[in-house]
């Protein structure tokens, strides 16, 4: 058995060098005990001849898989966990890629605390190199040691990234979690569950994983497809609170978890911008928050964190989404007009 196993979704990374940038800063860890299991997601450009290569290159370390069909990162993740290895578990993001320590550094805390999770902060970056560029801090100093209910509910709530953490094989292979597949988002729906399963927490402010900032980013792709699949993501927050039995316990962070993601972020996200916006799919939406949490506009991080102005136009929606609609096209051509007068 191996140390670690980090697990590589890989579609269409070939062009600009992206792929090999990533790949490189793996092979080249100091942590001399590991494998890179990185599985091409049915990708129409070179990419899996670009990991064959490097398996040719490093047969004892590099594993190239190529999935028939395409998953997208959620079921190229489920097939890496199906193969692994080691006796823990890391992801990468195939156009992202990592300080040469990273790996030996967080697997020499989990070894000195005992912790069975370990994370790191990151840099947000807009070009292929290693300088420091902005820092994100992924975790906070007190949520590391044993976890309590209190940490459990801090995690809920901030979470951090699941591609700048390590994790005991159990977590995942003892409660059978595996990613939903065919959306974006996946991880959103299985954070809790993984963090839940966890018994300690290390967490190191230390940025070694460089997170790469471009167009085709999901984060900086929005469209209806990518609206649905983070609602379905929320949805799957529910389904795992539901199997594991956890969603009573910490029901008022698993609420505004869920707000924010299924209902806030698409709702805002979906209305900005020009274009037809459907009354149908906003009221669909808005619906189904209520029935999932009827009372979540009363939940005390809602009304802690939540501005009044979005505050204001949450509750016109779920009274009327013709009015919101009709307000908040009036609110956003007044704003454009202000914008051009103070030019």
């Amino acid at each position: 058995m191996k140390k670690l196993s980090i697990i590589v979704p890989v579609y269409n990374m070939a062009a600009d060098g992206k792929l090999e940038y990533c790949l490189e800063s793996l092979v080249n860890q100091t942590l001399t005990d590991y494998e890179i299991i990185a599985v091409d997601d049915c990708s129409t450009d070179n990419s899996l001849e670009i990991l064959k290569q490097y398996e040719a290159n490093y047969p004892d370390r590099f594993r190239a898989i190529h999935s028939e069909v395409n998953k997208r990162q959620g079921g190229a993740k489920n097939i890496g966990l199906s193969l692994a290895q080691g006796e823990w578990i890391g992801f990468i993001d195939s156009d992202d890629w990592i300080t040469p320590d990273m790996y030996e550094k967080l697997l020499a805390r989990a070894e000195e605390t005992g912790a069975d999770m370990v994370g790191c902060d990151y840099h947000l970056t807009e070009e292929h190199s290693m300088k420091i560029g902005q820092i994100v801090a992924n975790g906070k100093a007190e949520q590391s040691g044993v976890l309590t209910p209190d940490k459990y509910r801090s995690l809920i709530l901030d979470s951090g990234s699941l591609v700048v953490k390590v994790y005991r094989r159990e977590i995942f292979m003892d409660h059978n979690i595996r990613f939903p597949e065919h959306i974006f988002y996946e991880d959103n729906a299985v954070s809790d569950a993984i963090m839940l399963h966890a018994k300690h927490y290390e967490y190191i402010p230390e940025p070694m994983y460089y997170y790469y900032q471009h167009a085709a980013s999901t984060v900086h792709t929005i469209n209806v497809s990518r609206l649905n699949d983070r609602m379905e993501a929320g949805r799957g927050i529910l389904r795992e609170a539901k199997r594991f039995g956890y969603l009573e316990e910490y029901r008022p962070e698993i609420c505004f978890e869920f707000t924010r993601l299924f209902y806030i972020n698409t709702l805002f996200s979906y209305v900005v911008g020009k274009g037809y916006r459907s009354p149908g799919f906003i009221k669909k939406m808005g619906d189904e928050m209520r029935e999932a949490f009827p009372d979540f506009q009363k939940n005390p991080y809602y009304q802690a964190q939540v501005n009044p102005e979005e505050k204001k136009l949450i509750a016109m929606q779920q009274k009327s989404t013709l009015l919101f609609l009709m307000y908040y096209k009036l609110l956003w051509t007044y704003r454009i007009l202000r914008k051009k007068i103070g030019k």
